[in-house]
């Protein structure tokens, strides 16, 4: 299988063969789930943590939260953890219930409310996918037709067969169809798509995959110096001046932002995995790019104001824009850093883990009251710039799990074989 150490070149000694190390993250694994337990909503799905782990009052039940819990516990599940089959269940049933759009198909962003936005997002379905196949790959039965009916909308509303990408975002009854393209809403539809391919054993999702990664990244990316283009028009123009006036949006900020260059990477190197593991066509560029994509970004974003973390982004000039340490880059950077040394057995990476880690311990992880902090401020203080509270367990879980598991096949899959 791909992925193995004895199909790969040999590394270094590595924290990567430590039975320590691996301790320590099963057991930093083991203190996230705890703290978010409590994310569960009493009425529906998951919302968002305040900075002490508390469920505020006023909760409003949020899509993407719901199924990114989803996806985590039932790995979770997977993996044998005592009550996080019951959250998957729990999750199951709020995106086949109220976050969802009976009336006419797909997930609204929230619980609808007087005030809440009814479009439809294909970033918001990504992960609608990825917790369906997450929580069916666990045994979750009411999993399945969650499962057939987001492939279904993913089929006949976002993928564009002709453009070989994903639309962006709908009105509620599908008619309106909005004038803008991005590369973070295709990025999470890469890693869904991968998924999906493994769990249903389907190599159209693979293929699927490919097109993004080959459009998105090697035809853009990579003759942009590796800096990544997130925001396109609806033909597939270059928006480099998107959102310049707010460039602290959390989802579409002005510029690039390092910390999806690492995810794009990380997401290539399961691509080529799942490529090999299936004996199909591997492109030669997949891992050359997954490097320069890596490489890019450390020069770009690592201690570029003068202290050490990784900036949220930067302007096409290469100049810091904002200078917020998100906790989700440094997630992707190690996650990605495992997968480069595992793929490469280059000692460059190992360098890299061990710092990015290190910087986690020191600045990240809050100790006092659970959990990381989602955001510092340029001198590592905690902020809320742009994200408050701690919403988000997924990319931190997924960065204590990545570095224990082969580069192929996905984590469900996985999991699921017991690889970990």
């Amino acid at each position: 299988m791909f992925g193995t150490t004895s199909n790969l070149p040999p590394r270094v000694d590595s924290w990567l063969d430590r039975p320590g190390h691996h301790h320590w993250l099963e057991s930093e694994g083991q203190r996230l789930l705890a703290f978010y337990r409590a994310s569960r909503h009493p009425e529906c799905g998951f919302a968002a943590l305040d900075d002490d782990g508390r469920l505020p009052e006023n909760a409003v039940p949020d899509t993407m939260i719901t199924a990114r819990m989803t996806h985590c516990f039932a790995l979770a599940a997977m993996r044998g953890e005592p009550g996080a089959m019951p959250l998957v269940s729990h999750g199951v049933a709020a995106l086949k219930g109220e976050l969802r759009d009976a009336t006419h198909g797909g997930w609204y962003g929230t619980r609808p409310g007087p005030e809440t936005s009814t479009t439809k997002q294909a970033y918001i379905h990504a992960f609608v996918a990825l917790a369906a196949a997450s929580a069916w790959q666990a045994g979750e039965e009411e999993a399945e037709p969650l499962l057939d009916e987001i492939v279904e909308i993913i089929e006949t509303r976002f993928w564009d067969e002709e453009e070989g990408r994903l639309r962006e975002g709908f009105s509620r009854d599908w008619r309106e169809d909005e004038a803008y393209r991005g590369g973070n809403s295709n990025m999470h539809a890469t890693e869904a798509f991968l998924q999906l391919s493994d769990v249903l054993e389907e190599p159209r999702w693979r293929a699927r995959a490919l097109s993004i990664v080959e459009k998105i990244i090697h035809d853009h990316a990579e003759p942009n110096g590796y800096r990544v283009v997130e925001h396109f028009d609806s033909e597939w123009n270059e928006w480099r001046e998107y959102n310049r006036d707010t460039p602290k949006d959390p989802f579409r900020p002005f510029g690039a932002t390092p910390g999806h260059a690492f995810e794009w990477a990380r997401l290539m190197l399961h691509l080529e995995g799942g490529l090999l593991r299936h004996g199909e066509t591997v492109p030669g560029w997949l891992l050359e790019d997954a490097r320069g994509l890596f490489h890019c970004a450390i020069e770009l974003a690592w201690n570029v104001d003068g202290e050490p973390g990784l900036i949220y982004t930067h302007d096409w000039d290469n100049k810091p824009v904002v200078h917020e340490r998100m906790h989700w880059t440094l997630a992707e950077a190690a996650g990605t850093a495992a997968l480069l040394l595992k793929r490469t057995g280059d000692a460059a990476y190992e360098v890299w883990y061990r710092r990015l880690w290190d910087y986690i311990d020191r600045f990240m992880i809050d100790r006092e009251r659970g959990s990381w902090w989602q955001e510092l401020d340029r001198h590592n203080r905690p902020s809320s710039e742009v994200w408050s509270g701690k919403p988000d367990l997924y990319h931190a879980y997924q960065a204590t799990l990545l570095p224990r598991l082969p580069i192929s096949p996905t984590l469900a899959r996985a999991i699921a074989e017991g690889a970990l």
